[in-house]
């Protein structure tokens, strides 16, 4: 059985080839390298088959695609087309739920409405599933998340868990110089309970999915790394989105082989 970080190398590993293959029309790389281990934890560890996960931050779809080959939902030649005439791998989300993917997305700030019908669809019809949605943290800028966010903590639903994927940057930069606000804050005053936790520890986020709460959603505040496992893309808003050359390419896959060196002793 292959460790937490054999997973998430070999799904940053795909990432990037799919950025590389794509060329000059580019790729959101840092959005997706930074939501991985988060994506793993909810493929892998938590989502039941009667779940709903929803990418709300669709411009990551390079990094949700990557979790769906690593759990069989998606081929390698699928997963290869990315973005390529014909391909049903667009560079944002298209609803396909033969390969798993519950709604288009990629309108900043819609899925969270999406995923409150979803949960509470499921409550009145009495079912067990729970919906998971995630979230950018410069996506939260947008109003109509707050609009859901009070609305499902108002409504108590607690089938209904949001990961803010919080790496601190968007597109136009710092997300604390658009709009400077505490977001854990701003949930937990619309109702919600919070975990914040290290978005990039697979441990840390299996307990924190796990977390009871007192008919509440569940918040989890994830702080991340754009560009996670690339030294030169870390940190780096220029990979907000952008196109590999043969040489970054090839530099960012020596950095993962050379952790792969060490994961394997």
């Amino acid at each position: 059985m292959k460790s937490d970080l054999e997973i998430c190398t070999s799904m940053r590993r795909n990432l990037l080839e799919l950025a590389y293959n794509i060329g000059n029309l580019g790729a959101h790389i840092g959005a997706g390298l930074s939501i991985i281990e988060i994506l793993k934890v909810i493929y892998m560890d938590i989502k039941k088959d009667n779940d709903y996960f929803i990418l709300s931050k669709g411009h990551a779809g390079i990094g949700y695609y990557t979790i769906l080959h690593e759990v069989g939902l998606l081929t390698k030649e699928q997963l290869l087309s990315f973005g390529k005439d014909g391909s049903i791998l667009s560079t944002h989300p298209s609803k396909n739920l033969e390969i798993g993917i519950e709604c288009s997305t990629g309108s900043l700030g819609m899925g969270l409405s999406y995923g409150i019908g979803k949960a509470l669809s499921a409550k009145i019809k009495n079912n067990n599933s729970k919906t998971y949605v995630l979230l950018g943290d410069g996506e939260c800028n947008e109003g109509c998340v707050w609009e859901g966010a009070i609305y499902a903590g108002s409504q108590k639903i607690d089938n209904l868990t949001v990961i803010v994927d919080a790496n601190n940057m968007q597109s136009d930069g710092q997300t604390k110089d658009i709009l400077s606000y505490n977001l854990s804050d701003m949930w937990k005053a619309c109702g919600w309970h919070i975990v914040d936790v290290d978005g990039h520890n697979c441990k840390d986020l299996q307990r924190a999915f796990r977390t009871k709460t007192n008919k509440q959603p569940l918040l989890i505040y994830a702080n991340t790394i754009k560009g996670k496992g690339i030294s030169f893309m870390e940190h780096n808003n220029n990979w907000h989105h952008s196109r590999l050359t043969k040489d970054q390419y090839q530099e960012a896959i020596s950095e993962l082989e050379a952790s792969e060196v060490s994961i394997n002793g």
